[in-house]
């Protein structure tokens, strides 16, 4: 199997993004503007689970993530990182811990921990499950929630789990927010899925809740800086030591969670150019060093003596407009720039410039309805990661026409972080 940057830039015919449902309910632009004025209801069903159970859990999956387990709570839930020993992420997920034994890991992580725990003699037994992921998220989605649920989710802290009852099912409830605002995460068995999700809808009609189609679903995860994996970074597995998990993890996946088609101007001359790791992408404040892990030795020199951090980029508007107007205009024009995104699910990687130095590399580029504003998200060099720092992204294939675009430097995240909001005064 060929892992040169060329083949991956070639997507195989009817490669696209799938996962998220119809592209659209009402529009993208309505739908995106739920997340700040109503709420939503969303489907990540597609994502995996694995249920771990044993007394040795946490000691297994802290040989492999940079998170400390030293508190870890029944109901608490931790956004587990897994790198790889150069300490570049291979995979990352949501890992709840359900009983005194029992945890949950959502998410392509659960691939990985099993593959490890299946070189060692831990006392672990791990099995998937099939569990439907559903995202409640906006201002009025505690209101929703206590419409189909009753009382008792406003005591739920952030990354906490409850246990409610919807539609006469039992499920979980993780208070999340991937939007950046107020939301939850609804969680059971798939047979129950339908149910609950017609259950939400209903209850949420008089609240203005949308459902999230495909085409604005990762708005909320630029605008919020949620950065993902196939989109702004390839997973580590691309290398001799992990080729044995490489096989065995692309034969389990779908046509559309393949790892990734590259586009996009930057030019990297080795699949180790799109890895990135926890510091550059913004979960530094993950990494702790109370135990030995894979990549440990790495990412403590990293994140006291980061190279590259993360960061929003605004593109100018005219130079935007300048790339569609060159649609109407006799001659080459400038590569089709899709919106909100590009639908084809490529891990779009433009080149970033300061004074014709390379500096950083954009991804994740979006229009945002609410800002009326082109973004990206940025791996840029320390040292021209200031805000307000004006740079240059280069729009185009590496040898086909490109536009530079001005862009400048802002907050990552963009939008205003309102996971935490207190749910007593909502």
């Amino acid at each position: 199997m060929s892992h040169s940057v060329s083949s991956m830039r070639k997507a195989p015919e009817g490669y696209a993004w799938s996962r998220f449902g119809e592209p659209e309910y009402t529009d993208w632009l309505d739908e995106s503007l739920s997340w700040k004025q109503t709420c939503y209801i969303g489907d990540w069903s597609f994502l995996w689970q694995h249920r771990f159970t044993g007394p040795d859990v946490l000691t297994m999956l802290g040989d492999i993530t940079v998170n400390s387990f030293t508190t870890f709570d029944i109901g608490q839930s931790k956004h587990a990182i897994h790198t790889n020993r150069d300490g570049k992420v291979i995979h990352e997920g949501v890992l709840s811990r359900l009983g005194r034994d029992e945890y949950v890991l959502h998410g392509r992580g659960g691939f990985w921990a099993a593959h490890y725990l299946a070189s060692t003699d831990y006392d672990v037994k791990v099995e998937q499950d099939d569990w439907f992921i559903l995202q409640v998220s906006g201002p009025h989605s505690i209101h929703v929630l206590e419409k189909v649920a009753g009382s008792g989710l406003r005591d739920t802290g952030f990354m906490r789990v409850n246990t409610i009852t919807v539609a006469g099912h039992e499920i979980y409830a993780l208070r999340q927010g991937m939007a950046g605002e107020i939301g939850f995460e609804l969680q059971g068995p798939m047979a129950h899925k339908q149910d609950v999700y017609d259950a939400i809808v209903d209850a949420g009609r008089e609240f203005g809740i949308r459902k999230l189609g495909g085409r604005t679903a990762a708005i909320n995860h630029l605008e919020a800086c949620f950065p993902t994996i196939a989109t702004d970074y390839l997973p580590a597995i691309f290398e001799p030591e992990t080729a044995d998990y490489l096989k065995a993890f692309t034969s389990s996946m779908p046509s559309f969670a393949q790892p990734a088609h590259i586009a996009g101007s930057f030019d990297g001359q080795q699949i180790s150019d799109y890895y990135r790791s926890p510091v550059e992408l913004g979960w530094a404040r993950n990494i702790k060093f109370d135990h030995d892990f894979l990549g440990g030795e790495a990412l403590e020199h990293e994140k006291a003596n980061p190279r590259r951090v993360m960061r929003t980029l605004v593109w100018n508007p005219e130079d935007v407009l300048d790339v569609q107007a060159s649609l109407f205009r006799p001659g080459e024009n400038y590569l089709f720039m899709d919106m909100p995104r590009d639908q084809r699910g490529f891990m779009w990687a433009d080149r970033v410039t300061r004074g014709g130095e390379l500096v950083g590399v954009s991804t994740s580029r979006g229009y945002s309805y609410f800002f009326r504003e082109m973004l990206s998200l940025c791996t840029v060099d320390v040292e021209h990661a200031e805000i307000g720092t004006a740079l240059t992204v280069h729009w185009g294939n590496p040898r086909g026409r490109q536009k530079e675009i001005r862009a400048t430097v802002a907050p990552a995240p963009y939008k205003t972080d309102r996971r935490r909001a207190d749910l007593q005064s909502a």
